[in-house]
């Protein structure tokens, strides 16, 4: 059993025993809420569905909690102009748990278990295969001493270096 019920100016989906949060309402924790604003009752597969309301329904509930939310950020920015404004807002919640709907309470039938179901297998000889699986084997790491050279250059053989005379020149027009 379900219905929809509208509170605080927003519908909710309810069933009994179940938890929900709604904008903060002004009525103390422990105490108990009767909704009058039922749009549509769900009843054992018979769907009632009200114009606006359906009559004579209603769902009671029971304060548990007045709770505030996650934060959210609020950024508003115009480009170009410099304007950046940022704030936070945290919206106020009470948490509200669904005690019955039309004044009657949901009595759910245990789960029956089912006996499990014990069927003889048999055991399938298996065909042996004569391919052999190949398996991918690691790569093995390069060692660390290993240098790479740039791609691309050449690297030439040094050549000898040249020895310069330690003979002096004599500057031009003088000898």
């Amino acid at each position: 059993m379900y219905a929809i019920v509208e509170i605080a100016g927003q519908q909710f989906k309810v069933e009994e025993g179940k938890k929900i949060f709604v904008h903060r309402l002004d009525i103390e924790e422990g105490k108990n809420i009767k909704f009058d604003h039922v749009l549509l009752v769900e009843e054992d597969g018979k769907i009632s569905v009200g114009e606006p309301v359906v009559k004579d329904s209603f769902v009671e509930g029971k304060i548990v909690d007045h709770v505030r939310g996650d934060k959210v950020i609020v950024f508003k920015k115009k480009r170009k102009k410099g304007y950046r404004i940022k704030n936070g807002h945290r919206q106020n919640f009470t948490q509200i748990e669904i005690i019955n709907i039309n004044g009657k309470t949901s009595q759910k039938k245990p789960a029956v278990k089912k006996e499990a179901i014990k069927v003889a297998v048999e055991p399938v000889a298996e065909k042996k295969s004569t391919v052999k699986k190949e398996t991918k084997k690691p790569a093995a790491r390069k060692e660390k001493a290993e240098v790479k050279k740039p791609a691309g250059k050449k690297t030439a053989e040094k050549k000898p270096a040249v020895k310069k005379s330690t003979e002096k020149k004599s500057p031009k027009g003088k000898a």
